[in-house]
């Protein structure tokens, strides 16, 4: 799995740490969203530990902590790396595509799991495409399939 142990937790909104819960309120404010944490289906935690390699560990994040929120339009991710701040990146399901990073052409070169998104983030000019790390667990399956039947249903 790369360079890092990823494990997924299902979480109730209601678990979401108020500090993460403050930053995505601020966010959605600052955007003119509305009420976009309406119709919450499912909500994670994907944690990424780095796995130490030689004396140093080798170059990236330590630790990343990735909340996500998916509802019936909506995908809201906080990330947490390290003890930085957090950092919230929200995209309507309708503007995105999604991609099993297991079954795509990099997974032969870098083993891992997760989705490849794809698409306009509310606060990008032009289209992104970007990893969700996910574990290799129930959670994480779980996540990862229900995203992609509302990203799929989000088009119909």
């Amino acid at each position: 799995m790369g360079d890092y142990n990823r494990s997924t937790k299902e979480i109730s909104f209601e678990q979401i740490t108020p500090d993460v819960m403050q930053s995505i309120n601020q966010y959605i404010e600052k955007y003119n969203l509305g009420d976009i944490l309406k119709d919450v289906s499912q909500c994670i935690i994907s944690t990424s530990e780095k796995i130490k390699k030689g004396l140093f560990g080798g170059a990236g994040p330590k630790l990343l902590v990735q909340t996500a929120i998916l509802t019936n339009r909506w995908l809201i991710l906080a990330d947490r790396v390290d003890q930085n701040a957090i950092y919230i990146r929200t995209m309507q399901l309708s503007d995105i595509t999604v991609e099993d990073y297991e079954k795509s052409s990099f997974y032969k070169m870098i083993p891992d799991t997760g989705l490849n998104i794809s698409g306009m983030v509310t606060d990008a000019s032009e289209n992104g495409t970007f990893f969700l790390p996910l574990g290799k667990d129930a959670a994480g399956d779980k996540f990862k399939e229900a995203v992609i039947r509302l990203v799929q249903e989000a088009k119909k």
